[in-house]
C-alpha cells in the first residue's frame, strides 16, 4: 500500500511518497493583480507576476480556519497533474499544529476520511517524528531518548521536548515570533524608508530569505552602519524584479555597476535586526523571553536528573533557521544558561524545512494509524484513543507496499524490545552525561563544528 506524507505548514506544504523526491508548494490561494489569474497551491509555479499578490491562507495564527481552501489545494495535490494518487489504496501521515483545538481534529479525521477515503491515517506533530529521522545521527548514533525540538516555523517558534519519543507537553513552549511577523515587519521598515512594499509580501519574503542573517554582535554591527550608511560590509542592493525584462528579484554583485532603470533596495541594518526578534521579541513590544531564555526555561521543567541530555541534543528545524549565523548565536546565548559543565550541543539538517518530512518515513506510524472502517465504526473517536497514547518507535523504512500491522504476538513482543531498548539506552546515555559533566567542569570554553553526510553540530563547553 502505498504511503504519503503531507507536512501541512502554514507557509508551505512538503509531501511526497518514499518513492519520490519531495515537493514543497506554498499553502495558499493567490491571486495575481497583473494577469488576473488565481493559482492553488502548486499551481503557482505557472505565475510571472509576482508583484501584488493576494494570499488566501488557510492556516491563521497557527491554526486551520478556512477549511475551503485548504480543500482547493488539497485537491491539486491529489490530482493526475501531481501525486495522481487514488487515496482510497493508500496510507497517510499528516502533521499537524502543536496544541492543536479538539473540533479542529475533528475535521482534519473528517477530511482525510470522507473527502478523501484514505484506507488509513496517522496525525501528528512535526516535533514528533525528529528523533527518527537523520538529524542526531551523527557518527552512526541511535537516536537519542532526551531531546529538544526547536521548530521555528511560520506563525510561531515552539520548543519541544521529546522523552522516549513521547512529547513532554507541559515543557512545551512557545515565541509568537515566526517567519510570519518577520516578512510583515520587515514590509513595515522598507516601506518607512524606501518604497511602499506593504502590498508586496512575496517579493518582501524573497528579500528576507537572500539577504537577512544573525547578528554575532549586535552592537558592533549596528556601529558599523551607523557610521558609514552609504558603503560598508553590511550594506546590499536588491534588485527589485523587472517585468519588462522578464527578471526576477536578485542581490546585486557588489561588483557590478548600477543599471539606469533598476529599482533597487538598499538593505542596511535591516538585514540583521529584522531576525533579531527571534532572539529579542522585547524589541518590537513583545512580552515574551527570547528563544534561548525558552529553551532554558522548557528544560527547568524536565526531571531535573536528565536535562543534561536535554542540553546536549538540540534540534533546529523550520524556515527561520536557516538564516546565516542562527546556530551558533543560539549557541553564544545558551551556554550562559545552561548548569555549570553542561555541554550544549545543537544540531542543524542540510534543510531544516523538508526534516519533519525526511524524517516521517523512519516511522513505525502504521503501528498507530486509524484505518478507514474503524473511523466508520467510532468516528472521531477512534483517533483520540489512538493519537493520544501513540509512542512513535524508529523503523528501517516504510515499504511501499507493505499491509497495515495486526495486532499479533511478534508485534507485542517487538514493542516490548524496543521499550527495553530504549529504557537501556536512556540509562547509558545519563551515565555518558554524568561523565562528560564531571570532565569537562575544568576545561575552557571552546567550540568546535563537525560535519558528516551535510548534518552539523556545533558543541560549546565550560
Amino acid at each position: 500500500m502505498p504511503v504519503v506524507v503531507i507536512d501541512n505548514g502554514g507557509h508551505t506544504i512538503k509531501f511526497g511518497t518514499q518513492q519520490e523526491n519531495p515537493r514543497t508548494i506554498p499553502n495558499a490561494v493567490i491571486r495575481s493583480k497583473g494577469d488576473k489569474t488565481t493559482y492553488c497551491g502548486h499551481e503557482f509555479e505557472r505565475c510571472r507576476d509576482y508583484s501584488s499578490l493576494h494570499y488566501r491562507l488557510p492556516f491563521e495564527k497557527g491554526y486551520i480556519v478556512d477549511w475551503d481552501a485548504q480543500k482547493a489545494i488539497w485537491d491539486g495535490l491529489f490530482s493526475t497533474d501531481v501525486l495522481n494518487m487514488d487515496t482510497t489504496q493508500a496510507s497517510l501521515l499528516l502533521t499537524e499544529p502543536y496544541f492543536n483545538l479538539p473540533n479542529i481534529q475533528d475535521v482534519y479525521d473528517q477530511f482525510v476520511f470522507e473527502e478523501y477515503e484514505f484506507e488509513s491515517y496517522f496525525r501528528c506533530t512535526p516535533a514528533a517524528v525528529i528523533p527518527h529521522g537523520d538529524l542526531f545521527k551523527l557518527f552512526n548514533r541511535p537516536s537519542p531518548a532526551c531531546c529538544i525540538v526547536v521548530d521555528c516555523g511560520f506563525s510561531f517558534t515552539h520548543v519541544v521536548p521529546i522523552l522516549e519519543n513521547k512529547v513532554v507537553w507541559n515543557a512545551v513552549k512557545r515565541v509568537d515570533v515566526g517567519g510570519k511577523l518577520l516578512t510583515n515587519h520587515l514590509k513595515e521598515l522598507v516601506s518607512y524608508r524606501q518604497w511602499n512594499m506593504m502590498d508586496e509580501t512575496f517579493i518582501v519574503n524573497d528579500v528576507k530569505e537572500k539577504c537577512c542573517f544573525v547578528s554575532q554582535n549586535l552592537k558592533s554591527d549596528l556601529e558599523t552602519c551607523r557610521v558609514d550608511p552609504t558603503s560598508n560590509s553590511i550594506i546590499q542592493d536588491y534588485i527589485l524584479p523587472d517585468l519588462s525584462r522578464n527578471q526576477k528579484g536578485r542581490i546585486r554583485d557588489p561588483t557590478d555597476a548600477r543599471v539606469d532603470g533598476d529599482q533597487v533596495l538598499v538593505m542596511n541594518n535591516e538585514r540583521f535586526m529584522v531576525p533579531e526578534i527571534i532572539f529579542r521579541p522585547d524589541d518590537i513590544g513583545l512580552e515574551q523571553a527570547g528563544l534561548a531564555a525558552t529553551i532554558a526555561h522548557s528544560i527547568s521543567l524536565l526531571p531535573e536528573d536528565i536535562q543534561g541530555m536535554f542540553w546536549a541534543n538540540i534540534g533546529l528545524i523550520g524556515g527561520s533557521t536557516k538564516f546565516p549565523g542562527f546556530r551558533t548565536r543560539l549557541l553564544d546565548e545558551l551556554q550562559p544558561l545552561a548548569p555549570a559543565g553542561c555541554e550544549v550541543v545543537i544540531y542543524s539538517g542540510e534543510d531544516p524545512i523538508l526534516e519533519p518530512y525526511r524524517s516521517a518515513f523512519h516511522t513505525n506510524f502504521r503501528d498507530h494509524a486509524v484505518t478507514r472502517a474503524e473511523y466508520q465504526e467510532m468516528g472521531t473517536e477512534a483517533s483520540r484513543r489512538k493519537f493520544k497514547s501513540a509512542i512513535l518507535a524508529g523503523s528501517a523504512g516504510i515499504s511501499a507496499d507493505s499491509g497495515a500491522h495486526e495486532n499479533d504476538g511478534s508485534a507485542e513482543e517487538e514493542r516490548k524490545n524496543t521499550s527495553s531498548n530504549r529504557s537501556r539506552r536512556m540509562t547509558e546515555e545519563r551515565g555518558a552525561t554524568a561523565v562528560s559533566s564531571k570532565s569537562s567542569a575544568n576545561t575552557r570554553v571552546t567550540r568546535t563544528g563537525t560535519r558528516q553526510s551535510g548534518r552539523e553540530s556545533t558543541t560549546k563547553r565550560k
